[in-house]
């Protein structure tokens, strides 16, 4: 069982900044493969960035790809998330997710409680 709990969201104007965090506990990740996701107002769930194992492969949806990046560091239990150029679009609950990897929700079988990132125009 891996209870993970997400951090670093926030408000934040066009063009900027966050770094999430997600830690991890009862479990370490390192046998996980850690996603994370995101569901805007009105909106399904979708995927944005996934990590494997050892953190040598990473996987972006095509709307962060080059904007965001995904990184771990399996002694520390955490997976971060830095947003870099961050838009209005990107507005939205972001949940961090462990499990065998790919980027289909149904893969993932333990996720956190979400942080709220908002971008203001």
């Amino acid at each position: 069982q891996v209870q993970l709990v997400e951090s670093g969201g926030g408000l934040v104007q066009a063009g900027g900044s966050l770094r999430l965090s997600c830690a991890a506990s009862g479990s370490t990740i390192s046998s996980y493969v850690m996603g994370w996701f995101r569901q805007a107002p009105g909106k399904e769930r979708e995927f944005v960035a996934a990590s494997s194992w050892s953190g040598g492969q990473t996987y972006y949806a095509d709307s962060v790809r080059g904007r965001f990046t995904i990184s771990r560091d399996n002694a520390k239990n955490t997976v971060y998330l830095q947003m870099n150029s961050l838009n209005p679009e990107d507005t939205a609950v972001y949940y961090c997710a462990a499990g065998s990897g790919g980027r289909g929700q149904g893969s993932y079988d333990y996720w956190g409680q979400g942080t709220q990132v908002t971008v203001s125009s």
